[in-house]
């Protein structure tokens, strides 16, 4: 019996070795995982040649953690790491790094960036964790894959921003419980979100967008070139919301994205707002189906008559509503001087009627040399029924919509083809569907170069090729010399 205690005291003092907490000694050491694991091996082992950590790992403010391409990170459930020094993820194109759950049923708790820390993330997939709490202003996001993450680290998405100016560029967020990134209501952030790739975030399909960004300060957020495509089944997740509730500025350029099966398009909420938004396509943003309740392609509101809003060269189609200004917002649709106007509707609309544009203000709004019913001629009578102001209810602030103008936007024969594809993320093989006979097809790299051509001619068909995983850009061009862009994910 004696024997018996001995040995069972022994086994528990090895248990409680074998996952150890762990923060680098602060003297300017540049950790790998292979370092950490000769140093530590009771936080971090080799297991099936993937790395384990077993214990919270904190990098100290003067120490830095390296990477390497093909480094494969598994991670124990709830375990956390924080760097307060250096961090550096740097892929290649055919050796990513994985950073993942050991077990994707039991997440880890996530990544907790310091303010102090600088980050490099590029060609890296991190999922099945908690997400990236990034309380720096030092953050590089490239080239990256952030995919099935929930609440942990970060509380607010699953890229959650504090402050500066981070960058975030040419990444795909696929499938996150909580929005894709996101920064607080008390905080100041001016991020650069470009060339990304959102689907299906918010699978907790709570009342918050893919994109959910606070205010800005005086810097300006940029937001451009993405791709933001929702989920038909979560009826509550929204596109892209800026929103200043509890003070502060906003500054922002919403420009070039598609933004498509949302509950709602964009939104800015709050005073002292200053955007432009042009360029984007904005379509069937109607997941939730309630037009009391959103459905709106643009959604502006404000208590006070504060916002500064540009509209400009927008397509906005399948909306519940097409733009919204609600309370004391404001808007400029068009003008005589700085806005071109040319903004495009068609069939935004709810309960058997259309809503181009809905002015729920007293302010008057400018919407000249717009095209209101896309695919004809629009008369002042067209552009009338289609929108409604004070005319429709004397309590409203009146609509200036002359002179219209649908010259060189909305001629049919020349609108890009409505394109479906799948799978995608593909592995090698893609089946697609257009509205036009396609002449041809082809894929680029995100820095422009083609990879891969084929002839078509056929309004349906399928593509067989290899490429390394990451985005890409596939063009479609059909018989009638329209093309249309998509994003393409290669597993």
């Amino acid at each position: 019996m004696k024997y018996f205690t001995s040995t069972f005291f022994a086994l528990i003092i090895c248990f409680s070795l074998s996952a150890q907490d762990y923060t680098t000694p602060n003297t300017g050491v540049k950790w790998n995982l292979d370092s950490l694991v000769q140093n530590n091996p009771s936080t971090i082992s080799i297991v099936n040649e993937a790395f384990v950590l077993n214990g919270n790992l904190t990098v100290a403010e003067n120490d830095s953690l390296f990477l390497k391409p093909n480094d494969s990170l598994k991670i124990n459930q709830d375990i956390e790491v924080t760097i307060a020094g250096f961090f550096q993820s740097l892929g290649n194109e055919n050796e990513q790094i994985t950073i993942t759950a050991t077990d994707t049923l039991n997440p880890y708790e996530g990544f907790r960036f310091e303010e102090i820390s600088t980050v490099e993330i590029d060609r890296t997939t991190i999922q099945y964790g908690g997400g990236l709490k990034v309380i720096t202003p030092n953050l590089t996001l490239t080239n990256s894959t952030i995919f099935r993450n929930v609440e942990g680290s970060a509380t607010g998405a699953a890229i959650s921003l504090s402050n500066g100016s981070p960058l975030i560029e040419n990444n795909e967020f696929i499938q996150n419980d909580l929005p894709a990134v996101s920064s607080g209501a008390n905080q100041q952030v001016s991020a650069k979100i470009l060339n990304n790739y959102l689907q299906g975030n918010g699978q907790a399909n709570e009342n918050r967008p893919q994109l959910n960004m606070g205010p800005t300060g005086a810097d300006t957020l940029k937001i451009e070139n993405n791709i933001i495509l929702g989920d038909r089944d979560l009826t509550m997740v929204g596109g892209i919301a800026v929103s200043n509730f509890i003070g502060g500025e906003i500054h922002t350029i919403i420009k070039n994205n598609e933004i498509t099966d949302n509950r709602y398009g964009m939104t800015i909420a709050g005073g002292n707002a200053e955007a432009l938004i042009k360029g984007n396509i904005i379509e069937n943003n109607d997941t939730q189906g309630e037009p009391n309740l959103g459905g709106s392609g643009i959604s502006l509101n404000s208590g006070t008559d504060t916002q500064t809003i540009m509209i400009t060269d927008n397509s906005f189609r399948g909306n519940l509503w097409g733009i919204t200004i609600i309370d004391e917002a404001s808007a400029n649709l068009g003008d005589e001087d700085e806005n071109p106007g040319n903004n495009v509707f068609s069939d935004n609309g709810n309960s058997g009627d259309i809503f181009a544009l809905y002015n729920n203000t007293d302010n008057t709004i400018l919407a000249k040399n717009n095209c209101w019913i896309e695919g004809q001629t629009n008369t002042l009578a067209d552009a009338e029924s289609v929108i409604f102001h004070e005319v429709d209810d004397p309590s409203l602030g009146l609509v200036d919509f002359d002179p219209v103008n649908c010259s060189g936007l909305s001629n049919p024969a020349v609108q890009a083809p409505q394109i479906t594809m799948y799978p995608n993320p593909v592995e090698n093989q893609l089946n697609f569907s257009s509205s036009q006979t396609i002449e041809s097809l082809e894929i680029f790299a995100l820095n422009g170069k083609r990879l891969r051509s084929f002839s078509v001619n056929e309004n349906k068909g399928q593509l067989n090729f290899q490429l390394s995983s990451g985005l890409y850009l596939i063009k479609f061009k059909s018989q009638n010399g329209s093309e249309k862009t998509e994003k393409l994910i290669v597993n």
